[in-house]
């Protein structure tokens, strides 16, 4: 049977189920990423799990979100980190080395292996050829633990590539064309693979920016194949012996399909505040910019940082213009800065920020109210920039090098007309600046099993809660529209972020970009009855923080009804047992408000036995059909309360069952 390459990664890590769309699949786990703003919860479910030692290939623990220590939190954090790498057998990268994604493409990033990330841009390693995947850090704590990671079997949708990128595009443009056509719903349960004659123009890191990019469609991630442009990076990165060609079979099918021509790609930018509200640069240049950051997982590369560099080269931002600049790794700041460019954005008025996410996750580089903002980041969410009437754009680098210059949303092809400039050519380094000092390796199992985790004021235990309740009568404690991201379920930014392994105080967060009053609202229902929340489509899009699952069950919450949810935090719901629901009917979700008390009864019965679930509003006396989509797995990790505690009770049903 012929295979693409989604197919063939699938099939090669295959242990539980059928690679049937739709029908729920078991994959084994090579490797995994973690962030320091998810990284602490997943080595608390470690201890949790009272792991001895990692059991995958490869884990690696990245400090790049929580950067700013303002006070002892962030550090403690960072501490505790290390600690548990020391203790559990993984990696660590301490803060400064580099962005996750893109460090971790450069170190470790091995074709036709499978990882799971506490980070919902983890898909960027499909750039090398590998089966990349971004949920919840319960589900990556799994992992470690060697534990498959289950999904549904996502549909293959094949994008095919041709042409060539004319000049002042670049791999953003393409990112975005596809948003532009399908928003931020269209690569739901969908894996994306590129392919055709245009690949051979794009690199690996073009392929990065694309790749990241994947999870603002809904997507579950993002292939290519593993062919020449793969082997050339590897062998820039001085490892090219990592290399195995993965390609699709010449007759491999797809089970939806899509076509780019790339010769047709104009520069894009996506409008606040959706990455899926793009339009053409031209439509909306001379809006007045008043900062433009360049950075992040979504342009990590040095072509990206080279060309700002090469664009501005000898002039000047203008006065009431700043412009900031985030190295995403610290051998590309290394690259950068041997080639003069480092020099040459200084000299233009950049501001030079630490190695690390920073402005992308609103730690720090946070917008003045009322002012524009021009980003090479992958979100623009309400107040994700740290500032809560913001105005984000998404653009290339080249647009936001435009815009640098001129002070307003420029087209970078006008700017041939502006400065006599021409597209720059890049002389880029043929060997990378290979730097591991700030890489600590696992200790050996004799030593690692003496460490003792490093816990400051800042390290809270993890929650634990209770059975699914077989009857829930609770009040409505928020109604929601459809798009409603992490990031307005549980904010980024440096006021949050620090708390992010001590859930009582995050919990004090929870939902306040929406409506402040929930915190205080949920929390008097905690010990009593609950509280249900209702919402319309793609409900929890955006991160993959399970910390947006946690402090709301924390909270009380029982229930999500809503029209349809993203699939990392439907995952994450379940995983911290809380029961997501989707209307049969769309239409009943504007007849119910704000503090309507619904009733469900017979919850544990229906969901094992599949009989039908109905919604009682008993404010307005009306009765809503609604449905899950939960696996039996998923149905008995859900009535135990949630991953952890099945776990637990399996684990002792199996010692038992030795002991009898």
């Amino acid at each position: 049977m012929a295979y693409n390459v989604a197919q063939k990664l699938i099939a090669s890590h295959l242990v539980a189920g059928e690679m049937i769309p739709g029908s729920e699949i078991g994959l084994h786990i090579d490797q995994t990423l973690t962030q320091d703003a998810t990284g602490t919860m997943v080595m608390l479910e470690l201890e949790a799990l009272a792991l001895e030692r990692a059991r995958t290939e490869v884990s690696v623990q990245y400090v790049d979100h929580n950067l700013l220590q303002a006070d002892s939190k962030n550090a403690e954090d960072h501490d505790f980190l290390r600690s548990a790498c020391r203790r559990f057998g993984l990696w660590f990268s301490k803060a400064g080395n580099g962005v996750s994604h893109p460090t971790h493409m450069q170190r470790f990033g091995v074709p036709g292996k499978t990882m799971v990330g506490s980070d919902s841009h983890t898909p960027a390693a499909g750039s090398l050829g590998m089966l990349a995947i971004g949920v919840g850090g319960t589900e990556v704590a799994m992992a470690i633990a060697g534990e498959p990671l289950y999904l549904k079997m996502p549909e293959i949708w094949g994008v095919r590539l041709t042409g060539n990128l004319p000049p002042w595009t670049s791999a953003k443009d393409v990112i975005l064309e596809m948003l532009r056509r399908h928003g931020v719903h269209g690569g739901v349960n969908r894996i994306l693979e590129y392919f055709g004659p245009g690949l051979a123009t794009l690199t690996a890191m073009d392929r990065h920016v694309i790749a990241n990019m994947g999870a603002e469609l809904g997507a579950t991630t993002t292939v290519f194949p593993a062919d020449e442009q793969v082997r050339a990076f590897l062998r820039s990165e001085q490892r090219e012996g990592d290399f195995t060609e993965l390609l699709a079979d010449a007759d491999a099918t797809y089970d939806v399909t899509e076509e780019i021509d790339l010769a047709t790609i104009e520069p894009l930018i996506a409008l606040p505040s959706s990455p899926g509200n793009v339009v053409p640069v031209r439509e909306v240049a001379g809006r007045p910019v008043a900062q433009v950051v360049i950075g992040s997982s979504a342009n990590p590369g040095l072509r990206d940082f080279a060309i700002v560099a090469a664009i501005v080269k000898g002039r000047q931002s203008p006065p009431a213009l700043s412009f900031d600049v985030n190295p995403s790794s610290r051998q590309i700041l290394q690259d950068l800065t041997k080639m003069g460019a480092t020099l040459d954005l200084i000299r233009a008025g950049a501001r030079l920020h630490q190695t690390g996410c920073m402005g992308c996750i609103g730690m720090g580089q946070a917008p003045a109210n009322g002012s524009n903002s021009l980003r090479t980041m992958p979100r623009n969410f309400p107040g994700r920039s740290g500032t809560q009437e913001d105005s984000v754009y998404l653009c290339s680098p080249e647009t936001a090098a435009a815009a640098a210059l001129t002070g307003t949303i420029t087209d970078p092809r006008d700017l041939t007309g502006l400065f006599g400039l021409e597209y720059p050519e890049l002389e880029l380094p043929a060997v990378s600046s290979v730097n591991t000092s700030m890489l600590e390796e696992p200790l050996p199992p004799e030593e690692a099993s003496g460490v003792t985790l490093v816990k400051g004021d800042n390290i809270s235990s993890l929650p634990v809660f209770g059975p699914l309740a077989d009857r829930i009568e609770a009040p409505v404690a928020l109604v929601l529209g459809d798009d409603v991201s992490t990031d307005e379920i549980l904010q980024a930014g440096a006021s949050a972020l620090p708390y992010r392994s001590n859930i009582p105080k995050l919990a004090e967060f929870t939902f306040a970009r929406i409506d402040e009053t929930y915190p205080a609202r949920a929390a008097e229902t905690r010990e009593t009855s609950g509280h249900i929340v209702v919402a319309g489509a793609n409900y929890g899009q955006g991160s993959s923080r399970e910390h947006a699952a946690i402090t709301p069950r924390f909270l009380g919450l029982r229930a999500v009804v809503a029209e349809s949810f993203a699939r990392i935090h439907w995952q994450n719901l379940a995983n911290f047992g809380v029961l997501a629901l989707e209307f049969a009917n769309a239409a009943d979700r504007p007849r119910i408000r704000q503090g309507d008390v619904l009733l469900l009864t017979g919850l544990r019965d229906a969901l094992v036995t599949g009989k039908e679930i109905r919604v009682r509003n008993e404010t307005r006396t009306e009765d809503y059909a609604v449905r899950h989509s939960l696996s039996t797995r998923q149905v008995e990790m859900l009535l135990a309360g949630g991953l952890i505690p099945w776990l637990r009770e399996r684990g002792a049903r199996a010692a038992q069952q030795v002991a009898d």
